[in-house]
C-alpha cells in the first residue's frame, strides 16, 4: 500500500521523507565518517537513493540549499525524477535570506530555517532576522518553516511566526549557543530526556512537525525507534529519515516496512 500522506500548505506530503544530511557529509558519528559518507554518496549514488526513495512511495527529500545539491537536483529531475525538494538554508551563507534566495531560484517547493542557526538566534537573543526571512519564503509561494533542536525554538515561534510547518528535532545534541554550524570533530550527545522533551511539546504545537533525528543518527535500534516516534506523530505529522546504503543496499526499504507494521500509522488520505 502506498505510504500515507499529510499536507503542508498546498504541498502533499508523504509521511514519510528521506533526509539528506547523509549525502552532504553529516553523519553525527564523528569527522572521520563524514568523510566516509561523502566518498560514498557521489552525486550518481544519491540519485540512485533518491530513485529508490520515490519507487518506495516517498515524495519528499529534505536537503541543503548548496550548490552541491541544487546541481544534483538538477540533474535528477532532468533524468525524469520528480521528488519534491524542501531546502534548508545553509548556516555557513552570509544571509539567511541569501540561502532562501538560492533555494527559490534551485527550484524548492518548500524552504525552513536550519536547526542550528535557529538554536543559535534564540539563544542569543538575535532573533530580528527571522520573521522577515520567513516572510521572503512565503512571498514566494512556499511553505515556510523553523527547525530547531531545542524547544525554545518552537515555543519562541508558535507566539512570533506564521510558519506552515516545523522541524523538530528528537535530540538536543551538540547545543549551537556559541555556533549555529556543527563542529564536525566535537563530540554529540544523544539523550532520552531530551527526546522526551521534544515530543512532549509537539503534542502542544498549532502546526504540522516533521519529526526528525528519530534514530539518533544510527543509534537507536530501528525497530523500537521506528515504533517510539509512530506513536508520538499526530495525524498531521511526517518523519524524515536519512540511510547509508553502503552497510545495507535495502536500508530505505527496512525503514518503510518498519512504519508499515506499526498500528495507527495509517491516517485517512489527504484529498486533492
Amino acid at each position: 500500500m502506498p505510504i500515507p500522506q499529510i499536507r503542508i500548505g498546498s504541498l502533499s506530503v508523504r509521511r514519510l521523507i528521506i533526509g539528506g544530511n547523509p549525502f552532504s557529509g553529516f553523519s553525527h558519528q564523528g569527522a572521520e565518517r563524514d568523510i566516509e559518507m561523502l566518498r560514498y554518496y557521489t552525486v550518481g549514488q544519491i540519485k540512485a537513493t533518491l530513485k529508490q526513495a520515490e519507487e518506495l512511495g516517498i515524495n519528499t527529500f529534505l536537503g541543503r540549499a548548496d550548490n552541491h545539491i541544487i546541481r544534483m537536483l538538477m540533474e535528477y529531475r532532468d533524468e525524469g525524477g520528480s521528488i519534491q525538494w524542501f531546502a534548508q538554508t545553509c548556516p555557513e551563507m552570509s544571509t539567511i535570506l541569501r540561502s532562501i534566495e538560492d533555494a527559490i531560484a534551485g527550484g524548492a517547493k518548500a524552504c525552513y530555517i536550519h536547526g542550528g542557526v535557529m538554536d543559535y538566534k534564540i539563544a542569543n537573543n538575535q532573533i530580528d532576522e527571522i520573521p522577515p526571512a520567513i516572510e521572503a519564503i512565503k512571498e514566494a509561494g512556499l511553505p515556510a518553516g523553523v527547525a530547531g533542536h531545542d524547544p525554545r525554538v518552537f515555543e519562541w515561534a508558535e507566539k512570533n511566526l506564521d510558519v506552515d510547518f516545523y522541524m523538530c528535532s528528537y535530540y538536543n545534541a551538540s547545543h549551537r549557543d556559541e555556533n549555529a554550524e556543527l563542529a564536525h570533530d566535537k563530540p554529540e550527545w544523544f539523550l532520552s530526556e531530551d527526546r522526551d522533551i521534544m515530543v512532549n511539546l509537539i503534542q502542544r504545537l498549532s502546526k504540522p512537525v516533521i519529526h526528525y533525528k528519530i534514530l539518533a543518527a544510527g543509534r537507536n535500534d530501528p525497530r523500537e525507534a521506528i515504533k517510539f516516534a509512530a506513536g508520538c506523530m499526530r495525524p498531521q505529522d511526517a518523519a524524515c529519515v536519512g540511510v547509508y546504503t553502503k552497510e545495507n543496499p535495502n536500508m530505505l526499504e527496512d525503514d518503510v516496512r518498519l512504519f508499515e507494521t506499526v498500528p495507527g500509522w495509517r491516517i485517512e488520505e489527504v484529498t486533492e
